[in-house]
């Protein structure tokens, strides 16, 4: 066989890519070391961040693939038809032409390893335009990268590779390309969060690994990488990420906002603060200066508020804080909706002149036994039914002083008002202030001319007196009725209900049954099992057990409805006076009521009226820097503090007006609590805190709040007429105040002589020129009609013996206390300071 016979062509290598082995030694604890084989690959491809293998770039891959064979088979032709020239021309072996093949198919190979894929290179050439490396490193490392792709240029012509290796190449080729995909959809599964911080760390693509003990530069796959390693002295650098710098700060200039501030009628500094955007110590400073001294807790008026936001720069908006209110307002009722009702009728007059007595005739029922000492104290409200069918609402007022609101508030919601007169006694105090009551409500008036069957009754007296307050009777060619009357004996009574629907009937009386309850409270208790009770009249539709009620600054569902009768029933309509369970607590008499469609509602409106209660207490407590400074060189005032428990809210409310109209310039009665219902251990409690006398007005205390009384040893006055207790607080307050000192002249006497004893010092020798003169009392000592000094006569003898007195014309010794600057011709003066006990 000659060495020109043709040859089958055999691969010797394989196609895979070469690996870098290297040892490293490790070192342990205690002497123990290993060796341990690194191996490196030839590639090493790292996806961009966030960014896995797409079909697109599988497609990408596929597309090089089919290029890649399209090239190695054009090749093949080439070198197929000049196979013999090549071999003629050059000499060259079946098996160096075989290695000439390997080399090229192997240049290929890494010259498809080392193309990166579209997005890899879009990828790169966005960090390279960020990056700011120099110019100098891009030259040096794409100067080889040139000088090799010329090298490959001039072999691959050269190079002769049979036709039939071809498709073998190609299949080696596809199968390292897949092995390569699996082996990084492997890393991509496996170390996904690791290859992140890669990202990270080196930018897209890392081309330099550093170990502990070896460095091992990681090279592009081929001799020619090792040869560029060489040439570039310098290390192939990641793209840098671009640094993000910070701005600089722009100096702004600050403008102060300007605001709107709302104000309602009361404001607490803190609130007030807070909408100006300003510290609460700001606006306590401006106030300050205005002369209020207030807290941050503290409210003001709008007026004070407004001076403080003009004075801050913002402007201000009165605001009504009366919208809760205003949702509680109703509408007028259509005059079709309209039916008649019963009159409500307020019974007035002086105290004593047979209010009740008449009532008691009325209703059938002994009223007055009830009343401590025959007087009314409490408003009581009944209903009464006449022989025709007709119903009348009565309101029985109290007649006495302590009780001028109660009539009012009867008077401002009444119909008629019969004015009581006792024939016997004519015009009083209180029948006048009836009489400015209804005028002032604008009611018609009858006048009742009680007590006829006494012998000594004159009603034509009773009707000219009461014309000189302008009420002029039918008799004496008046429009007012006038009727003679005795509860006693039962007499005139059915002329009197005559009269009152007669009056009734001119009024045309009617309201709206069929619509929620609307009223006012005409007197409210505390009672023991069953909670506040509250006396309503219904003034507009129709009250009904389950109805929400908003009272005041209380509110509750309505338990149970009592009558005047005592008995229980389901609903009540307009002018029927009813006794509703359920509330809260103890509403102010002449509170209006109101029916609202739920708690939720009942509450709100409640919390907003004790809110503005408690608002307008504070608005009223601030005190300005000149009062205080009045108050402070006056003195503090005496105080009597009192704690007080009644029966029911009209009482309380008549003691505290009574108690505070007792206050003068140098004493006041201080009620630091007033409460309805029994007196209970706290008020025991908060009466020995604050030193008060605690006053229980038809009321007892209960087992704990005895012990703690007879323990603490303190004092409950019990009183059951208004009288009683008004008396005691005026004496009471009597004695806190300072008695007055009047001085009682005694007499004269001249110094005639001056003795210095041992141990007592200068005595003065004197004559009793006027008056007398008494051991122990005041002294004073005149010189020249001057007076030198006064104090107290220490020694008053007479010769040897101690006496009481010395008379006018007799001499005696006397000597002063503490002092002894005593000359002949002096005149000593000598009086008594009285003390008299003041009262109210």
């Amino acid at each position: 066989m000659s060495t020109n016979e043709k040859k089958p062509l055999t691969l010797s290598k394989t196609t895979a890519p070469k690996k870098e082995m290297a040892q490293v030694r490790q070192s342990f604890s205690h002497g123990r070391s290993k060796t341990v084989t690194v191996e490196v690959k030839k590639k090493r491809l790292i996806l961009p961040k966030d960014q896995k293998e797409t079909p697109a770039s599988k497609t990408t891959e596929e597309q090089n693939s089919k290029d890649l064979e399209k090239k190695i088979e054009s090749e093949s032709k080439k070198a197929s038809t000049s196979e013999a020239i090549q071999l003629d021309a050059q000499g060259l072996t079946s098996q160096e032409m075989e290695t000439r093949i390997q080399i090229l198919r192997d240049q290929a190979s890494q010259e498809q390893a080392k193309e990166p894929t579209s997005d890899d290179a879009e990828l790169f050439k966005k960090n390279v335009e960020f990056t700011d490396a120099e110019p100098e490193k891009t030259s040096k490392v794409a100067k080889p990268k040139k000088a090799e792709k010329e090298k490959r240029e001039e072999i691959s012509p050269e190079a002769e590779s049979p036709e039939i290796e071809a498709p073998l190449a190609v299949k080696e080729h596809k199968e390292a390309s897949k092995k390569h995909s699996d082996k990084k959809a492997e890393e991509d599964d496996d170390g996904e969060s690791r290859r992140k911080r890669a990202d990270a760390r080196h930018g897209v693509l890392s081309t330099r690994r550093q170990t502990k003990k070896v460095d091992i530069s990681v090279l592009e796959a081929g001799e020619e990488d090792e040869e560029e390693a060489k040439v570039s002295k310098e290390p192939v650098v990641a793209p840098l990420r671009p640094t993000l710098r910070p701005k600089p700060k722009v100096k702004q200039e600050y403008k102060k906002i300007v605001y709107e501030v709302e104000l309602p009628e009361t404001i607490p500094v803190q609130e007030l603060a807070s909408r100006m955007a300003v510290r609460a110590t700001e606006v306590i400073k401006a106030l300050m200066k205005m002369g209020s001294m207030v807290t941050i807790n503290q409210s003001i008026d709008v007026d004070t508020a407004e001076i403080i936001v003009e004075e801050f720069g913002h402007t201000s908006k009165r605001v009504s804080s009366m919208d809760v209110e205003d949702s509680l307002k109703s509408e007028e009722d259509p005059e079709n909706s309209l039916k008649p009702r019963a009159p409500v009728v307020t019974v007035m007059g002086h105290v004593d002149h047979g209010k009740t007595s008449l009532l008691d005739a009325l209703r059938k029922t002994d009223v007055v036994k009830g009343e401590a000492g025959g007087i009314t104290q409490h408003i009581g409200a009944y209903q009464i039914t006449l022989k025709s069918g007709e119903k009348i609402t009565f309101i029985d007022t109290p007649g006495h002083a302590a009780f001028t609101e109660m009539r009012a508030r009867g008077a401002n919601v009444t119909d008629l008002v019969i004015l009581v007169v006792a024939a016997d006694d004519g015009i009083k105090e209180q029948t006048i202030e009836a009489i400015n009551h209804a005028k002032a409500a604008e009611v018609p008036i009858i006048v009742a001319i009680n007590k006829m069957d006494r012998p000594e009754a004159n009603p034509d007296k009773v009707r000219q007196e009461l014309l000189s307050h302008e009420i002029v009777v039918e008799g004496m060619g008046g429009e007012v009725l006038d009727v003679e009357i005795s509860a006693k004996e039962n007499k005139n009574l059915d002329k009197l209900t005559e009269m009152i629907c007669l009056q009734s009937e001119m009024l045309d009386l009617k309201a709206n049954p069929d619509r929620p309850g609307e009223g006012v409270v005409i007197e409210a208790k505390l009672e023991r099992g069953r909670g506040t009770v509250a006396t309503v009249l219904v003034q507009r539709g129709t009250l009904c057990i389950g109805d929400v009620l908003v009272v005041g600054s209380e509110y509750g569902r309505v338990r149970a409805l009592v009558n005047d009768h005592d008995q229980n029933i389901k609903e009540a309509g307009p002018s029927v006076p009813v006794e509703v369970l359920g509330l809260g607590g103890a509403p102010l008499a002449g509170d209006q009521f109101n029916v609202v469609e739920s708690e939720a509602r009942a509450r709100e409106v409640a919390d907003f009226r004790a809110h503005t209660k408690k608002e307008a207490q504070s608005a009223a407590s601030v005190v300005s820097l000149e009062q205080m400074f009045e108050q402070i060189q006056q003195g503090e005032k005496k105080e009597l503090p009192i704690l007080i428990k009644a029966d029911v809210q009209g009482s309380l409310e008549a003691i505290r007006t009574s108690l505070e109209k007792l206050s003068t310039e140098e004493v006041a009665v201080k009620i630091i609590f007033g409460g309805v219902g029994g007196i209970s251990e706290s008020d025991v409690i908060l009466a020995q805190a604050s030193g008060a006398v605690i006053v229980g007005f038809d009321v007892r205390a209960n087992a704990q709040a005895r012990e703690i009384v007879q323990k603490e040893k303190l004092d409950i006055r019990y009183y059951s007429v208004i009288y009683d207790l008004i008396e005691d607080v005026k004496g009471v307050l009597g004695g806190l105040l300072s008695p007055i000192k009047r001085e009682t002249f005694l007499g004269n006497a001249e110094v005639r002589e001056v003795f210095n004893i041992t141990k007592v010092g200068k005595i003065g020798g004197c004559y009793v020129t006027e008056g007398m003169v008494k051991r122990g009392g005041k002294v004073r000592l005149l010189r020249d009609s001057v007076v030198i000094h006064e104090g107290t006569l220490k020694t008053l003898k007479r010769f040897k013996d101690e006496v009481k007195e010395v008379k006018e014309g007799y001499e005696c010794g006397m000597a002063f206390e503490n002092y002894y600057d005593i000359r002949v011709g002096d005149i000593i003066e000598c009086f008594e300071i009285e003390e008299i006990a003041r009262t109210l």
